[in-house]
């Protein structure tokens, strides 16, 4: 089954849009791969310097959403959060740009490199996104447009989606026909999805109260240099749900042993990377026992949620096929429950070290 084509400009697209910004005189334009297949960028370099342009994917590309995102954007940069500046347009002054049904961005370029699994970088990771939290603690919900609620946590469509995924596995060569190995597969991952879900709500997650997140903090969505944070990019996906979501993904997501083919990943995560991770966010001393509890429950939901649409969609994440996925997270799934109580002791380990 042939993985999901990555989406680029057109010449004429790109021609029209970028006639809507002042960038000075245009040297180059090359293509840039990072990120979501759906949503092309492209790098630019200009007289007035050098940019990102972004086309948004389809579905994250309505206009309240978009809104939301930006105002959450400028709301960062009035405490200098380190995130690319937008550009607005040059006839609108919008920071973004609407044509038809297609919606663009422009942002400046932030050097840097990618994620090189350091404890220094792993460590400004968390602190970074205690920094986002802290700084959004006195943002407020609009009272005129509708804005993004909700999270991976609990939702039925990752179990409709585990239920339905036996006819789009069963036609790709990963597979084999392997009938019963595939059916007591996805009945294992909703067992323990549920299983987690449910961990999750007994420990109180109903009554914590909800705030903006990242809902993508992971390492693809952040540039680093000389060991620290220098941007945090890609607010497509910010809404309004509890903090604990997005601390046990990020802190899942810079842990994550997951080099080479997918077969060979380990089934475990890098304690000391996730021990790092907490240090950092937990300065901000921002959880209670209960929220440190779900960690590793919320862990599990987060890693389904990841896999689990885009094997519905196409039958593979990204270059691995869905089956051998699927089996990998297995093991990764019952390692954290296996030393769910490691998990939760690291992060509680982390409040004394954090604030020392």
């Amino acid at each position: 089954m042939a993985e999901s084509i990555r989406a680029t400009f057109a010449a004429a697209e790109l021609a029209i849009v970028l006639s809507h910004f002042d960038l000075g005189v245009i040297e180059s334009i090359t293509d840039f791969s990072r990120g979501s297949r759906r949503s092309p960028k492209v790098g630019i370099v200009g007289s007035q310097g050098k940019f990102l342009l972004k086309r948004r994917a389809s579905g994250r590309s309505v206009p309240d959403r978009v809104i939301f995102a930006h105002r959450v954007q400028k709301c960062l940069q009035t405490f200098e959060f380190p995130l690319p500046r937008l550009f607005v347009t040059r006839d609108a002054g919008t920071s973004y740009l609407q044509l038809r049904e297609q919606v663009y961005e422009l942002f400046a370029y932030v050097p840097g490199h990618s994620f090189e699994r350091s404890a220094s970088e792993t460590r400004d990771a968390g602190r970074v996104l205690a920094a986002f939290h802290v700084g959004l603690d006195g943002f407020t919900a609009s009272s005129s447009r509708p804005e993004p609620h909700g999270d991976y946590h609990d939702v039925n469509g990752i179990r409709t989606g585990l239920c339905n995924l036996g006819p789009r596995l069963t036609t790709h060569d990963s597979y084999s026909g392997n009938d019963a190995e595939l059916a007591t597969l996805l009945h294992s991952l909703l067992e323990i999805y549920d299983k987690c879900a449910a961990a999750v709500n007994d420990l109180g997650f109903a009554s914590l109260s909800e705030h903006v997140v990242h809902a993508d903090w992971h390492p693809g969505n952040v540039v680093f240099r000389g060991g620290k944070v220098a941007a945090v990019v890609d607010y497509d996906s910010v809404r309004w749900s509890r903090l604990i979501t997005d601390v046990a993904n990020g802190s899942l997501q810079f842990s994550m042993n997951a080099e080479g083919d997918v077969k060979d990943w380990p089934a475990d995560l890098d304690e000391s990377r996730f021990a790092q991770f907490m240090i950092g966010y937990r300065a901000a001393d921002r959880l209670s026992a209960e929220e440190i509890k779900m960690i590793p429950f919320l862990m599990c939901e987060a890693l389904l949620a990841e896999c689990v649409p885009p094997i519905t969609e196409t039958g593979s994440v990204g270059q691995f096929a869905g089956y051998r996925v699927l089996q990998t997270i297995h093991r990764k799934l019952r390692w954290i429950l296996k030393h769910r109580e490691r998990i939760c002791e690291l992060a509680g380990k982390t409040h004394d070290r954090a604030v020392s």
